[in-house]
């Protein structure tokens, strides 16, 4: 029970960041500053979905979305896990989430997962720096 109480601030904060982000129109942080989706975009969308009880939908915006919440309560009990099927779940989490994210990104017809370098912030503003010291 320390642990859950222990684990609920970051969990909190955690929330409330991406809470803020999609506020702010920004969502995903890392295809905002590089206009290529991580490997978790989608994930948001996919519980908002589920607060609409829409899990056709869920499955649509990630595959994986109830992985983060069976991960947070396998962390809870860790040390009660043999190391070797703590690796092997890490493994294959990894390995899922891996394969499921090339999968996307290289289906022309998933909007949710997207590469376009271009339209990142850090692109943007490397071209916008560039043009300036050209005068």
């Amino acid at each position: 029970m320390k642990k859950i109480k222990t684990a609920l601030p970051a969990i909190a904060a955690v929330v409330l960041l991406y809470v803020f982000l999609y506020m702010a129109g920004i969502g995903c942080p890392i295809k905002f500053l590089t206009g290529i989706s991580c490997p978790g975009c989608g994930m948001t969308r996919a519980y908002l979905s589920l607060l609409r009880l829409d899990v056709t939908s869920a499955f649509k915006y990630h595959p994986l979305w109830p992985f983060p919440a069976l991960a947070v309560i396998i962390c809870l009990f860790k040390e009660k896990i043999p190391k070797k099927i703590w690796g092997a779940l890490l493994f294959t989490t990894i390995a899922l989430f891996s394969i499921i994210y090339l999968l996307r990104l290289m289906d022309p017809g998933d909007e949710v997962v997207v590469f376009e370098p271009a339209k990142g912030a850090v692109y943007k503003g490397f071209h916008m720096l560039t043009g300036l010291m050209r005068g």
